[in-house]
């Protein structure tokens, strides 16, 4: 099938999103104030997309494409950094480990039933058992893998008041899946696609900067700006790539295939990132339970892709 020939970006666009996720740790660890550093992360992506729409501005949207564009797609960026709002909020509160779990699950879950039931556009696929075993393999996997995060996770979930943000990260987990679908259906209607991601990305830039101007404290000292390396402000572009990959991809693989393929390889290169230590992560040794969770997730995205 022709669809599986853009499996290959997907799973890098997955390993950049990993990537841009450790980016985007070290930029706040030396920024200090969560909303300064997620601005200063998301304002690239505006300016390099903004460039590209000024160097290729065809073609140009049609008053009737704008007419049939759904009132919620410019609002597919917001939808997923709500799930970046519920990182610098909460992963402290319940663990890493049980806020990457919940929200992933709750991603893949929502993947397969838009595509089951043809939800914001998508052709409706109906009701396949084997792609819904893989979702259940994947969340399986995830639950492997985040679990073995270390004692402190398993410390914090552990509390009470964690729990009760529960319900906020799956929502916000469901928000991640029904964001990039919603990019589709922008890029359908702005037909090009550097113009749909810069109206993707902008009010996402916008709110990060109005709670940064509402909420300026604590602020970087002049050492903490002189440890910000070159890579560190690059973060937003590595998990730009993954947008705009559904933006382009998400209507021909379907929003299961993409999110799970994704998902995948963004689990996968963390699992490497944090056994290595890269990019400054601490380290975290593969254990038996992160490669087994690797494994089922991996046999869990080949039953979603296949079938």
């Amino acid at each position: 099938m022709i669809e599986s020939l853009l499996y290959p970006f997907i799973i890098v666009a997955g390993a950049l999103q990993a990537l841009g996720n450790s980016m985007n740790a070290q930029l706040r660890g030396k920024l200090v104030n969560p909303w300064l550093a997620a601005t200063v992360s998301f304002l690239p992506i505006v300016f390099v997309f903004t460039t590209l729409f000024l160097t290729m501005p065809t073609p140009l949207p049609t008053l009737d494409s704008l007419g049939k564009m759904p009132w919620y797609a410019p609002l597919g960026g917001v939808a997923g950094a709500v799930a970046v709002f519920g990182g610098l909020a909460f992963i402290d509160k319940v663990g890493a480990g049980p806020f990457n779990g919940l929200t992933l699950t709750a991603n893949i879950l929502t993947s397969l039933a838009m595509d089951a039931l043809g939800l914001f556009g998508l052709q409706a696929a109906g009701f396949k058992p084997l792609p819904w075993l893989g979702g259940l393999l994947m969340a399986v996997g995830v639950v492997f893998i985040a679990r073995s995060g270390g004692k402190k996770d398993k410390d914090e979930h552990s509390s009470t008041t964690g729990k009760l943000l529960y319900p906020f990260i799956i929502v916000a987990g469901m928000l991640m899946a029904i964001g990039v679908v919603w990019n589709a259906q922008l890029r359908g209607a702005l037909l090009n696609p550097w113009l749909a991601a810069t109206v993707s990305f902008l009010p996402v830039v916008f709110v990060f900067a109005l709670i940064f101007l509402l909420r300026p404290f604590p602020l970087p000292k002049r050492e903490d700006i002189a440890g910000v390396r070159w890579w560190m402000p690059l973060a937003g572009l590595t998990g730009a790539v993954a947008v705009f990959g559904g933006l382009l991809f998400v209507d021909k693989v379907g929003a299961g295939a993409f999110n799970g393929l994704l998902i995948t390889a963004n689990l996968l290169t963390s699992v490497a990132l944090d056994h290595f230590g890269w990019l400054g992560m601490k380290q975290v040794k593969a254990g038996p339970a992160r490669l087994f969770g690797a494994a089922v997730m991996v046999a869990g995205i080949v039953l979603i892709s296949v079938f």
